[in-house]
């Protein structure tokens, strides 16, 4: 990953988006495909912020395989404009099929900034989740990466710097998989997701993040979210603190 792009990355995103004392409940709406539903990631930044005292509801509309513009156009049934339309938003948190920055950039920009438009017209913050490259072609960071910081600072938006970050760790720790397969997230992969979005919309140290993150259904029961090895927790968790300052 270009050492440039990493710092316009951080840049852009320097403080926390919110503080504690902001208001008593945030509800975040995550806009996207497999890569935002794989380990139930938006669920586990909701467990991850309950465990730092922040309370953030967390809801999404996702499609497997699905681009912004097809949520836009309300293909492959996706419901996407219709939750924005209908729901009293904070933020909403947008990423692009994993190709489209490569493969029709214009497209990305074109329907990137219509939900910029949309969101902000419903009195919402719009902020873009820095996708990852897939295992066997990590040179496709580069390109992700621009395209997308590119379209934060023209439009004046934030983003999460998941792919620089997923990027440095591979290239820093070979013994940490962060891939289900050759592109998804593995559930240790989800859950360094969740700590860069946690860390960048509380600003807190995720020290105290526990390994295991369940929450309670309605009859009170426990349900678990994401297992991971205490030396990988620990890891990863000092990984993103040092990166998002």
């Amino acid at each position: 990953m270009d050492r440039l792009l990493l710092i316009l990355a951080f840049c852009i995103l320097s403080n926390p988006i919110f503080s504690q004392e902001e208001k008593s409940s945030t509800k975040i709406l995550f806009v996207g495909n497999s890569f935002t539903f794989f380990w139930n990631m938006p669920q586990l930044v909701s467990a991850m912020a309950e465990s730092q005292g922040v309370s953030i509801n967390s809801y999404q509309s996702t499609v497997s395989g699905s681009s912004l513009e097809q949520h836009w156009k309300g293909e492959k049934g996706s419901l996407t404009r219709k939750k924005i339309d209908e729901n009293n938003w904070d933020y909403v948190v947008l990423s692009d099929h994993s190709l489209r920055t490569i493969d029709a950039p214009e497209k990305f920009r074109e329907y990137g900034k219509k939900f910029i438009d949309l969101v902000r017209l419903k009195g919402a913050e719009p902020i873009f989740m820095i996708t990852w490259s897939y295992k066997d072609n990590p040179s496709m960071q580069k390109i992700i990466s621009k395209e997308y910081i590119k379209l934060a600072n023209d439009f004046n938006v934030k983003v999460f710097p998941v792919g620089p970050i997923w990027d440095a760790i591979r290239k820093d720790n070979s013994n940490i998989d962060l891939y289900f397969d050759n592109k998804h997230p593995s559930s240790v992969g989800s859950y360094l997701i969740s700590l860069i979005i946690t860390k960048s919309l509380t600003g807190k140290s995720l020290k105290d993040i526990p390994k295991r993150l369940f929450k309670t259904d309605e009859k009170g029961e426990k349900f678990y979210l994401s297992f991971i090895s205490s030396s990988n927790s620990k890891y990863l968790k000092e990984f993103v603190d040092k990166s998002i300052e």
